[in-house]
This record gives structure tokens, sequence and C-alpha cells, in this order.
């Protein structure tokens, strides 16, 4: 540890409380031309007027805002955070509205979960206040400008709930850490570091540290984990090579109720995608709870023992600690894919050691078009769209294809047969793969994956003949 107090001490000055402020990008509004929004300010109870007050005089006092005569105006909002504590918001709905989309890609989170590799040790870094530490572009302030019981005041820095802000602050961040790509990455304000050995690890902690003191940037020191063999990050407990979702998101899974409205069914089904990656047959898991979100769907919802039964089963996936392993790009893959009466799934996996280690598992549902496929068509349907959807991870490598060998022997046989046979065939020319036959029997995983909350054969899928 005490590595990690020298470096903390060199950086005193990023692990600071308060929001530094870059100088390498600023955020604009862009609106047309001529336009000035101007909405009524929300009453607010008296015993909340004290609370905007301390919150004006803190901004204040770091320089977040200044004093306005804006011709702009938006009502303050107080919102309750699940800690107990109170955010002071702006509600800058009516302007998100008519600015300008910033169409700066946001990083797939799987894919940084991916590139943390056969990393042993960790560092997460929280910026703090991450959007005060962007400035406005001086045409933008006026357009922040609010309403309070105290006077008109607008941001000097990025605020909360602006259209285009993640993609602003996102920008920021890729521009920072491009040097360190190799071994540190960001979503939003929430950085993590990775590397295998001990002092790799605190030279490369340094390095982006001081990247971001070139760039005026801060980082919280009370939500900073340093060195550490295991972190939390974006949702996951990470480390010796593995990802689990966290117990604490599990849990609110866990005790969600029976859902009443096709709202609560998506935030349902919404939640527990997120961590879709862990479970086998995800898409067919949750059909039944999907179908009662379809247009024309009774609202509320008519719930079944189907939806029950799926509703459970999800839960249970989901808190029986389901594990996966971070990706080795220096070792080959295996893909096991299969095909039932109403979807497809696959598993991507690595051998090490002699064990098969799983990456991930994915699935879809059939559309109504799907459903009525031969039982080949789906088998080839479930390789086409299993190796397009995991193109990220075998495109320019070798993989193994357990197969029965029939369905691209069947693919083969008729791709001439109409031109969405032939576009599957393909589609598939460009990867390199070795299929190996294995008995529908030995598809344990393949065999799993098949079964839905129906039933259903099992079926697995192949590889072009040579």
């Amino acid at each position: 540890m005490a590595d990690v107090a020298a470096l903390q001490g060199r950086f005193a000055d990023v692990f600071s409380p308060l929001p530094g402020r870059t100088s390498l990008i600023n955020h604009r509004i862009k609106t047309p031309p001529g336009v000035a929004i101007r909405s009524r300010p929300y009453r607010l109870p008296e015993h909340k007027r004290k609370i905007v007050q301390a919150e004006l005089q803190a901004m204040l006092e770091i320089g977040v805002i200044e004093e306005s005569t804006s011709d702009w105006c938006y009502p303050v909002v107080l919102v309750h955070k699940p800690d107990g504590s109170i955010r002071f918001c702006v509600d800058y709905r009516r302007v998100n509205e008519v600015s300008k989309f910033d169409a700066y890609p946001m990083p797939r989170v799987d894919e940084l979960l991916d590139r943390l590799g056969t990393a042993r040790f960790y560092t997460t870094l929280d910026l703090t206040k991450g959007y005060w530490q962007i400035p406005l572009s001086p045409e933008s302030k006026e357009k922040t400008a609010f309403s309070t019981p105290y006077g008109l005041y607008q941001f000097v820095t990025l605020p909360f709930g602006l259209f285009g802000a993640p993609a602003t602050f996102q920008r920021l961040m890729d521009r920072v850490l491009r040097p360190h790509s190799a071994y540190a990455a960001a979503y939003l304000d929430d950085v993590i570091i990775h590397s295998e050995t001990w002092e790799q690890h605190m030279q490369q902690v340094g390095a982006v540290l001081e990247s971001l003191r070139q760039a005026g940037l801060t980082a919280n020191p009370k939500k900073c984990a340093v060195g550490r063999r295991e972190v939390r990050y974006l949702g996951y407990h990470l480390g010796g090579g593995q990802v689990r979702p966290q117990i604490e998101k599990t849990a609110a899974i866990s005790a969600c109720p029976v859902p009443k409205t096709k709202k609560e069914v998506r935030r349902f089904v919404g939640l527990a995608g997120y961590y879709r990656r862990f479970i086998p047959t995800f898409s067919e898991l949750t059909s039944p709870l999907t179908d009662l979100t379809r247009k024309g769907a009774s609202d509320p919802v008519q719930w079944t023992e189907q939806c029950q039964l799926a509703f459970e089963r999800v839960k249970k996936a989901l808190c029986g600690k389901p594990l996966l392993f971070t990706p080795n790009f220096s070792l080959p893959f295996v893909l096991q894919t299969d095909a039932s009466n109403s979807g497809v799934g696959a598993v991507l996996s690595q051998q090490v050691e002699g064990v098969d280690r799983p990456v991930l598992y994915i699935s879809h549902k059939l559309a109504q078009r799907e459903v009525n496929y031969s039982t080949g068509e789906k088998e080839c349907l479930a390789i086409r769209w299993a190796v397009g959807a995991l193109r990220y991870y075998l495109l320019g490598r070798p993989f193994t294809l357990y197969s029965d060998h029939a369905p691209l022997q069947w693919l083969h046989r008729m791709k001439d047969a109409n031109a969405w046979i032939t576009r599957w065939y393909l589609a598939l020319q460009p990867f390199n793969f070795k299929v190996i036959h294995r008995p529908g029997n030995r598809m344990v995983v393949a065999d799993f994956l098949s079964r839905s909350a129906e039933g259903g054969e099992s079926a697995v899928g192949g590889g072009i003949p040579a």
C-alpha cells in the first residue's frame, strides 16, 4: 500500500473533492437562430427554499454558475437521490427539444469489459462532478439560465440534464485517454485502468493521472479505488479475469414485485437485460413478458402462469451467482449455436488448461416469419446470426464451431436456391472457422440454450463444408 499512498501524494491535486476545469473542450448548445425559450418557474415549498439557497451559494463559490440577465429561463427541480440527499436540477426539456443532436458514439459496456482481458490489477477513478469540469461556450451560457426565488442565474460549466452533454463528455475522455488506450478506458466519468503486473500498474495509473492533470481534471478521492485485485465497475464485479453482476444490482431485480402495467414490464425486462450476457436464451426466456408490451396488448397487463414462470426464471438466473470470463484474445474461441421453435442462441467460450470457460451467452427471439422456417433453416439462421452478432470477437481470428455438420451442408447445397439463402452463405465467407463434429447428446450447453420455456428439440448448428 506504500506505492498507492505515494502515488496519491504525488497526484494530490488530481485527487480532489472539488471539480477541475478543462481547457481541451467546451460544450456548445446548438439551437435554431432567433429562438429564446422561457418557462414559468415551479412553486417551491418554503422548507425547500433553504436547500436552493445553499446550493446556489455552493455553486457560486466554485464558479459553476453566475448571475444572469438572459432572455432564456427554465424552472428548478429538486430531485431526491436514493441515498436520501437532494440533487439540484434544472428542467431543460424544452431547450433539449430544439437542440441539435450530437452523434458522437458512446462506448459499448460489453466491449469495455472484454478489453480487461487477463488483468490482475485494477484502478477505478470517478471524476469529481464530471460535467462541471467542462466549460460552456460563451454563447451557450445564457441558454442555461434558470429562475430561483433569489434571482436569475446561468451555468458557466456544463449542467446535468442537457441534451448532448454525454457526447461532449465522452469525446473529452476519449481524447484524454487516447495515449493509454491499451490499458485504460472510460464510460463518461467512470475510468478504469487494468494491468497484469503491479509494477506495470503503478506506472500506468501514474501516466493516466498525469494526463488528467494536464487536462485540468480531478477525481473524487472518496469514489476511487487504486491498485485493487477486485473492483466494481459499471454495475459489474471484476477480478481474476472473471465478470459477475454486482450483488446489489441483482438483489434489486430479485426484489421487483410482479409488474402490473406495460411500463413496469418494460422496466423489469430492461433492468434484467443489462445482464443478459449471463443468461442463456434470455430472449426466449423473456418472450412471454415482451409479448405483454406489444402494441395493442392490454394495459394493465394480463399476467398469466407463463408470465409468472418467466418472471421467476429470470430472477433465479441472475441471483444464482452467474459467472463469465473476460476473453483472452491470444487464445482461440469456440462457438456453439442452437435453434429451437421460437428462438436461436449461442455460447462463446475458450479452452483454458482443458477447462471450457464461457465468455458470453447470446440469444434472439425469432420473428414471426422465422418461426415458420424449417428445422434446417432455423439451424442455419442460428449460425449466421451468431457469427454476425459476435463479429467483434471472431472476424480475423480462426475459431472452432461445434456441429453435427448437417445444417451448413444443407446451406451449401441450397446456396443458389434464392436470394436470402445466398446472402446467408456469403455472410459467412469472410470468417475463418473449422467445424468439429459433436453428436447432439454431447452438446450440453447448446442443448440447454435450445430449451425455451415452451420446450422444443435441441438443434445444433454447423459450418461451411469444404
